[in-house]
């Protein structure tokens, strides 16, 4: 795994890919530069894997950019660079995804924090949330772009693990995400969300399935960054069990069987507690 960030840009302005080139003065990035749209597009298409974080000129032909990423399910995090006159404000369309971070290029000497800000946002964005530029681009789009997002983060996060420096980003949720913060709808839809993942973890835990370890995952950083406890985890899988303890029952079936899930449950915390130890800041 590439230990170095990969960041991608599309600046049609020659003149910003010198400005910004010049921020890039050490080896923590790898960074590759595009003027021309449509070969920006076959980059990203080919090495969205590798790529962990684009910069983004505003211009007119962003729109298009961004609504094609949306339709292919390509998210990432992004910093999207404002003319001097227009600056960061809260009038910026969405032209992307909720985390974009809008950027002036009039303080290009603060892009690499902004780069880590941009990062962290992207990982604390819920899946449950709808984070896409325009409602088309979700009923147009092929994918789902819930999976889509998660998957990426999961990748992402996976990276970031390998580097302490970025443990802090990556660690820094959003509380406005925490279940507990959530309106009823939210959390009535984030709660529906991580019983359903639940369930397909009981279901394929002892089946030879290759995304186990995915959906594993997937169901750890919902919790995460929901501050879903331990024991809510317990909560869920009792609830499920007893589910499937009467179904047996009905069927005429030997329910002991169930006994074995307990390994599944174990897992779970296992992989959810070291989540929130890795969360603890690092002494000095």
């Amino acid at each position: 795994m590439r230990s170095q960030l990969f960041i991608c840009s599309f600046l049609p302005t020659a003149s910003m890919v010198e400005s910004v080139d010049l921020v890039f003065d050490n080896d923590r990035y790898t960074v590759t530069h595009f003027q021309a749209s449509n070969e920006f597009l076959e980059f990203i298409e080919k090495h969205y894997l590798e790529i962990d974080c684009l910069i983004l000129q505003n211009e007119p032909i962003l729109s298009s950019i961004a609504h094609r990423l949306c339709l292919e399910g390509r998210f990432l995090p992004a910093v999207i660079l404002q003319p001097t006159d227009r600056g960061a404000n809260n009038s910026n369309p969405l032209l992307y995804h909720k985390a974009a971070i809008y950027f002036s290029v009039a303080q290009l000497d603060r892009l690499i924090p902004t780069i880590d800000k941009a990062i962290a946002q992207f990982l604390s964005l819920s899946p449950t949330e709808r984070f896409i530029q325009r409602t088309s681009d979700f009923l147009e789009s092929t994918k789902d772009p819930s999976q889509s997002l998660m998957d990426r983060q999961r990748r992402l996060s996976e990276k970031l693990k390998e580097r302490l420096g970025y443990l802090g980003v990556y660690y820094k949720r959003n509380p406005q995400f925490y279940l507990r913060n959530q309106n009823p709808s939210e959390r009535e839809q984030s709660i529906a969300q991580l019983k359903s993942s639940y369930r397909e973890i009981i279901l394929n835990y002892f089946s030879d399935t290759s995304d186990l370890n995915q959906k594993i995952d997937e169901f750890v950083n919902l919790s995460f960054f929901a501050d879903i406890s331990v024991t809510y985890v317990v909560e869920i899988h009792m609830e499920l069990i007893d589910e499937f303890s009467k179904q047996l029952k009905l069927e005429g079936r030997n329910e002991e069987i169930l006994l074995d899930y307990r390994l599944t449950l174990i897992d779970i915390i296992a992989h959810l507690c070291e989540m929130y130890r890795r969360s603890i800041p690092r002494e000095p």
